[in-house]
């Protein structure tokens, strides 16, 4: 296609997304006022859905034994690409994250494109990939195949700052459980077995761990139980914790140096420990560079500026899997919230303002564009075609 003929088919599309605009808006919208945890986000899947019919895509609901995953296929052509819809939101603060966003971008960027497929020479699939918060969806869906016969993933996320990807940490989610025994804390105190404590010297072993960690490992978590009264000697003692490190390779050398020291606390105390992972560990991100490059350059031209950034923004996500499988990208969209930063309950006011209204436009339109010159780019395609998916 002809340098001319790329501009007027963007020019096309550009005109379908405003026409789609106001659907995308309306389904962040109602995402974010009515947040789900993962696995449990059963409003947004079946919005998203009742979206995805309405284009007259191919559906395929509860995909790889998910109730609230989906995907949509349009399209004949080899070269397929994927678009992720994330719309799982955070305990307590609700749409921190700015999910909403992500399915609105994922949902408006699909319908933009549908029309032109033909002339692209391109199929799309668009995936619902629930749990990204923890409970690593896009892992279970590409164990299941949904990501099979796919030529390059993509997805947009907003964040205080814009980016062309989203520097990463392999991690683990651990549940810890500690068991020890009853005891009245001031009568009998010598015939129990105080759980907490075993917790407490866990944590500060970690801490002592921290000098022969490398710099970019990382270890934190939280108590979901610890005991029942201040008079009982608490028996048990329930934490969930997650561990990063710069790959999978390295996180593997993390994990069972933490581990030890819960076996300690433990020990210490003659409680009994299990420690077991509720979800799969999410990996390092592969960026495709020659795709993010060509991204950057399509979301300028669609307004969006890429400053410097002052601090890096670090963190996981399951989409990394994909990336592990298929060229893809995770860029970040700035959607003005500083100084509230993700999971802050400031940044989920910050992701149904104007500015997360905005970029659900503009971040719909890049992936797009970008969809439009990966097709059009003959030497990239064919490298894209010989990497299909499992």
């Amino acid at each position: 296609m002809s340098t001319k003929g790329t501009q007027e088919i963007k020019s096309r599309i550009k005109r379908e997304a405003e026409r789609r605009y106001d659907q995308a808006l309306a389904l962040s919208h109602l995402i974010h006022e009515n947040p789900e945890l993962g696995f449990e986000e059963h409003k947004a899947h079946d919005w998203m859905v009742a979206a995805i019919s309405e284009l007259g895509m191919e559906l395929k609901d509860h995909v790889g034994e998910l109730t609230t995953a989906f995907i949509g296929d349009a399209g004949d052509a080899p070269l397929n690409i994927g678009i992720c819809a994330e719309y799982d939101a955070l305990p307590g603060v609700g749409h921190a994250c700015g999910h909403n966003v992500i399915a609105a971008s994922a949902y408006l960027a699909t319908a933009a494109l549908l029309p032109f497929l033909d002339d692209l020479g391109a199929s799309i699939r668009i995936l619902g990939t629930p749990a990204e918060e923890g409970g690593g969806g896009k892992i279970l869906m590409l164990e299941q195949g949904s990501f099979s016969h796919l030529n390059a993933a993509m997805m947009v996320h907003p964040a205080p700052s814009e980016s062309d990807r989203m520097p990463t940490l392999a991690a683990k989610h651990l549940d810890i459980t500690f068991v020890g025994k009853e005891a009245h804390a001031s009568g009998y105190p010598q015939v129990g077995i105080n759980a907490l404590d075993a917790m407490t010297i866990s944590q500060v072993a970690i801490g002592l761990q921290r000098q022969h960690n490398f710099p970019y490992d990382q270890v934190h978590g939280y108590i979901r139980h610890g005991g029942d009264a201040p008079n009982v000697i608490p028996a048990l003692v329930e934490g969930t914790y997650i561990i990063r490190s710069r790959t999978l390779a390295d996180l593997s050398i993390l994990e069972p140096k933490i581990n030890r020291c819960f076996e300690a606390g433990a020990h210490a105390t003659g409680a009994s420990v299990t420690i077991t992972s509720p979800s799969p560990a999410y990996s390092e991100f592969i960026t495709d560079e020659e795709i993010a490059a060509i991204y950057r350059r399509q979301a300028e031209i669609c307004g969006r500026p890429f400053p410097d950034p002052t601090r890096e923004f670090r963190a996981s996500t399951d989409m990394a899997n994909i990336s592990l499988e298929i060229p893809s990208i995770h860029p970040l969209l700035d959607i003005d919230s500083l100084p509230a930063i993700n999971h802050q309950p400031e940044f989920t006011k910050a992701a149904r303002s104007a500015a997360a209204d905005k970029a659900i436009f503009e971040g719909a339109l890049t992936m797009a564009y970008t969809i439009v010159e990966m097709a059009n780019d003959e030497s990239l395609r064919e490298r894209l075609l010989a990497h299909s998916s499992r």
